[in-house]
């Protein structure tokens, strides 16, 4: 088990997103372990990965920065790779002595023609382009600076990744503490400029063939392939099958009939998790789960999230200065979409007659800021009018 959750400290260990053949954890395996600790705990969260699939990274370090807890992350034995990203999303980044980070730049491998791998090149020209800006908003540099520290793929000891803004304070160990923690497991040859020690280490325990030897996978070039790769093979291949991690368990196995049932408990929350994620909503998640809501359900309350938030967008193109997170309030608030287009509706409102030059109300009513607003808002909306 990759995702350990012990009151509220959670342990990840492991590649980053499931590469199906090695221990790894998912933003799903995350979003679930957040939801156990509780939304408004503070939470310590022990990183130990090599690295894995960029984007699952940048939708787990998503998820953390969205949870309402102060969050401490302290790196025990590595964070490379995406696993840097997800470090990133700590209120306090904690390094482990000894323990090693590192950034670089996503990679990826293109088969086809001259239009693949340029379509190739601006995904990931885009990709390190968003992972240099969550470097940045940690480290404070900008972001010229950050993109030459990938580009150069830097290892940073302890120290070092403190001097350089990328973790908050070296961890200090009494002495008798346990032994400090060693990488994870990861072929480690796959990165450009990997310590001597790693590499030893990848072949003293035959960690080197690790990422290549699920049958018919890809090729992988030299770097780390951090290109997300399909939950189906190009062409006519069979699908690869997806292994959810046992630390679903944690969050919504209670008693249960058979192990069938469990195992379909696991899978409805790992999909429930996916969906917030997809939906714009992570912290949704351990609302839904706390509810035991079905996958129905779900689906039908993070569209009406959707439905909210681009409610609020399009009524803040109208009124700035209403807050961003309005939508988030309303949703917190368990409020309806026809709930909260009434919120939106009044607010409007308000603020067009606070503006409004003259109290004169022409006898076509065109003057009215009440009547403009909403005519504007039915007609952006489809707003009903509200009996009197």
């Amino acid at each position: 088990m990759t995702v350990l959750v012990n009151g509220t400290e959670i342990v990840l260990s492991g590649t980053v997103g499931d590469l199906y053949w090695d221990e790894c954890f998912t933003a799903s395996d995350v979003i679930l372990a957040l939801a156990q600790v509780g939304r408004g705990q503070d939470v310590t969260i022990r990183l130990n990965s090599g690295g894995g699939i960029a984007t699952e990274g940048a939708a787990i370090h998503s998820a953390i920065a969205a949870h309402g807890g102060r969050k401490t992350i302290v790196v025990e034995g590595i964070a490379a790779s995406a696993a840097s990203v997800i470090a990133m999303a700590g209120d306090d980044v904690v390094m482990s002595p000894g323990a090693l980070m590192m950034v670089h730049d996503p990679s990826g491998f293109t088969f086809g023609t001259v239009d693949d791998h340029e379509k190739q090149i601006t995904a990931l020209t885009a990709l390190a382009t968003a992972m240099a800006g969550i470097y940045a908003e940690k480290t404070g540099k900008a972001v010229n600076e950050v993109r030459a520290d990938m580009r150069a793929e830097i290892w940073m000891t302890p120290e070092e990744a403190v001097s350089g803004g990328y973790a908050d304070r070296v961890l200090t160990r009494a002495s008798g503490a346990d032994p400090e923690p060693q990488p994870t497991a990861f072929d480690y040859r796959l990165f450009e400029h990997p310590p001597e020690r790693l590499v030893a280490l990848s072949d003293r325990r035959a960690w080197t063939n690790r990422a290549r030897s699920a049958a018919a996978s890809p090729a992988i070039p030299p770097r780390l392939t951090e290109k997300p790769m399909a939950t189906e093979p190009a062409g006519n291949g069979p699908a690869l099958p997806h292994n959810p991690s046992a630390a679903l368990a944690a969050v919504v196995d209670g008693p249960r009939a058979d192990a069938s049932s469990t195992t379909l408990a696991r899978a409805d929350a790992a999909e429930i998790a996916k969906l917030c994620v997809d939906g714009g909503v992570p912290a949704m998640a351990s609302t839904l789960l706390a509810e035991g809501v079905t996958v129905a359900q779900a689906k039908e309350r993070i569209g009406a999230a959707g439905q909210i938030n681009d409610l609020v967008a399009l009524a803040r193109r109208k009124d700035p200065t209403l807050p961003a997170e309005l939508g988030a309030t309303m949703l917190a608030e368990g409020k309806t979409v026809e709930q909260a287009r009434s919120v939106l509706f009044d607010k409007l409102v308000a603020a067009e007659e606070k503006t409004a030059v003259s109290s004169h109300v022409p006898a076509d009513g065109k003057g009215d800021p009440t009547a403009r607003i909403v005519g504007h808002y039915r007609a952006a909306t489809g707003a009903k009018p509200r009996a009197a």
